[in-house]
């Protein structure tokens, strides 16, 4: 019944959305104004008008946060059907991102310019669990290779996290609310400028009871509670007619209850995690002759600290462990935007990156003590790029970039990355085109932990993709349909025969992925995509773990009256792998497909107060994300937000 009503609904989307076409004059928030005013930051490290680009991208603003009441960046990302999202167990339990099948660690994530992946993590991989979406502008999410602009890890793609800039005379919000699973937020923020200054500061807190992580359905009832608190900051100061300058500032403290595993018998009552992260950035910006030479200068430092405890109980009387993990990135970057002649902007720049991490393993168990202490290492890595963005005629837009990176350790890689757009003006009609290549280094734990190899080479991948997007209704319509494909070649693994990590996979990927999206003002705003990604492993042709080979998605936000507005979003996921490690070798299993229904609902009582409710898992369904782990079920939420 939930996959009938899915598919009916996408149908039906994507049917009206093509006699949608009332176009209106742009004006408002980005989410009503036509497309072709939409600017992109991420994709050309620069501001680029949407239909620039050759890349494929999605954007998720503030507005429709708000709309959808996504309370997660989590969350939001769940919308998107060319990303997979996995969690072990309900809020705040181990989140990853795949991106067109890509491995997790191939997704680099910005927050306001800071690499937010983990280098104590073996693959320095990423965890986006406890990230509040309280002072969000929007998410960026670039598909395909994109190292030559940011260098290793973004072998898949990237995802920015932009924060809210103050602007405008002194003005601010507190918010709270409650729901299902004895849940509660708060978050507060202020916000201003004029003149030469603008800041804004934001806090936010969140509770819960939760869920269990290991599966209530296999006998696991112990519920495992979560609880964060972030603060964020950020200040802009223009010193000089032609200078401009940021520092940002985002603190996350985070308590998260464990389960030993997922399955039978997972449950733990006392085995818990805490987590401080702190990731912080100055910039300034020169502009120089008439604004056609504009420099960057920025400082990246980011600090990520996490403890595990679990001390022997009643259920586990001889087992314990504790660990600790600590890293630490500093980075530092020039950056020149060249814009001399008319039809080009050249993006030239160098960086200097240096991180450093250790771990430290202790548990008991009754086959005697273990220990994994990996001491402190460091890398560093300096880099250069350039990339060429043209323009002839105001119809075809290319870029064409390079780079060349030096590591510490395994000496130099080179990344190219070429993309194209044409748009046939008579019928709105726009062709795209890329071709890149992107590395990831070896981390820390796996070049020199007892299990490394300092001779490991980097990861590689060689990606394209294809597409044409055709405009109706003044660009407020847009129909779209990509062909991707990508090769990953000396993927690190562990080898359980040599005990260490070495370079012995390949994987390939392909897809296709749709789209349809209408901006009707205002008042109605349309979207579906839908998502078809074949990820294998090169050698056995086997479907790679926990990517879904279909995905689809629909969301409605209406308002049908002035202060009211609604939101339905669905979302399918289709049937995946996973492998079953409760048995030994671990076996490979199928995860059922599954239809999530959520509902918002949102109504301004006045200028200053908004009262905001949603319904999350409508149908109540039943399906694991994670074999042996649970997943929330009907929920509950409600709130209210007062603007001064």
């Amino acid at each position: 019944m939930q996959k009938t009503l899915c598919l009916s609904v996408l149908l039906v989307v994507m049917a009206v959305i093509p006699f949608s076409l009332a176009a209106q004059d742009p004006g408002g928030s980005e989410d009503d104004r036509p497309l072709r005013y939409h600017i992109i930051v991420t994709a050309n490290r620069s501001d680029t008008p949407r239909q620039e680009l050759g890349s494929t991208f999605t954007v998720i603003t503030a507005r429709q946060l708000e709309r959808m009441q996504k309370m997660t960046v989590l969350d939001a990302l769940r919308t998107v059907p060319e990303l997979d999202v996995v969690q072990a167990g309900g809020v705040g339990g181990q989140a990853s991102v795949f991106i067109r099948g890509a491995k997790s660690e191939h997704t680099l994530v910005l927050l306001d310019g800071v690499e937010i992946n983990d280098p104590s993590t073996p693959g320095r991989s990423v965890d986006l669990a406890g990230l509040a979406a309280a002072d969000i502008e929007r998410i960026e999410i670039i598909r395909g290779p994109q190292s030559v602009l940011y260098g290793s890890d973004a072998l898949g793609g990237v995802i920015q996290i932009i924060s809210k800039a103050g602007r405008g005379k002194l003005n601010g919000f507190l918010q709270g609310g409650a729901g299902s699973c004895n849940s509660f937020s708060e978050s507060a923020g202020l916000s201003g400028g004029s003149g030469r200054a603008s800041f804004s500061l934001g806090i936010a807190r969140t509770d819960t009871d939760g869920i269990s992580a290991a599966s209530a359905d296999l006998g696991n009832s112990e519920r495992d509670g979560f609880g964060a608190t972030t603060v964020s900051g950020r200040l802009s100061v223009d010193p000089a007619k032609n200078v401009h300058s940021d520092l940002i500032l985002r603190y996350v403290a985070s308590r998260i209850d464990m389960d030993n595993s997922g399955g039978v018998g997972g449950d733990d009552p006392n085995s818990i995690a805490a987590a401080q992260q702190l990731f912080t950035r100055f910039q300034a910006r020169l502009s120089l002759c008439s604004g056609r030479w504009e420099q960057t200068v920025g400082l990246s430092f980011g600090r990520q600290d996490r403890r595990y405890r679990n001390d022997a109980d009643a259920g586990h009387p001889l087992d314990s462990d504790r660990s600790s993990y600590l890293a630490n990135m500093l980075r530092i970057d020039w950056q020149h935007r060249l814009r001399f002649i008319r039809s080009h902007t050249l993006i030239a720049g160098i960086e200097s990156e240096y991180e450093k991490g250790e771990s430290d393993y202790h548990s008991q168990s009754a086959w005697g003590p273990t220990d994994d202490v990996f001491a402190r290492r460091a890398a560093r890595t300096f880099a250069g790029y350039v990339q060429d963005h043209v323009r002839l005629g105001g119809e075809w837009f290319a870029t064409l970039g390079a780079r060349l990176d030096r590591h510490d350790r395994f000496g130099t890689k080179a990344t190219y990355r070429l993309a194209s757009t044409y748009t046939i003006r008579t019928s709105r009609t726009r062709i795209k085109a890329s071709l890149g290549t992107g590395f990831k280094t070896p981390s820390l734990y796996q070049l020199y932990s007892l299990y490394g190899d300092e001779d490991l080479r980097p990861e590689a991948s060689t990606g394209w993709d294809a597409g044409i997007e055709q405009s109706l209704a003044g660009e407020r319509v847009i129909l779209g349909a990509t062909y991707f494909a990508s090769e990953f070649t000396d993927l690190i693994d562990f080898d359980g025969v040599a005990w260490k990590y070495v370079n012995i996979g390949a994987a390939r990927t392909r897809g296709i992925e749709l789209s349809a999206s209408a901006h009707v003002g205002g008042d109605l705003i349309l979207g579906a995509g839908y998502a078809l990604t074949r990820a294998e492993d090169a050698a056995s042709g086997e479907d790679l773990p926990r990517r879904a080979r279909h995905k689809a998605s629909a969301s409605v936000s209406w308002r049908p009256l002035a202060g009211v507005d609604a939101s339905l979003d669905i979302q399918y996921v289709g049937r995946r792998e996973d492998m079953d490690y409760s048995a030994w070798p671990a076996a490979r299993v199928t995860l059922d497909d599954y239809v999530l229904l959520n509902l918002a609902w949102g109504y301004e009582v006045s200028r200053r107060i908004r009262l905001f409710a949603a319904m999350r898992n409508l149908g109540d369904a039943r399906y694991e994300e994670i074999l042996g782990y649970g997943t929330p079920g009907r929920s509950f939420a409600a709130g209210i937000k007062y603007s001064f």
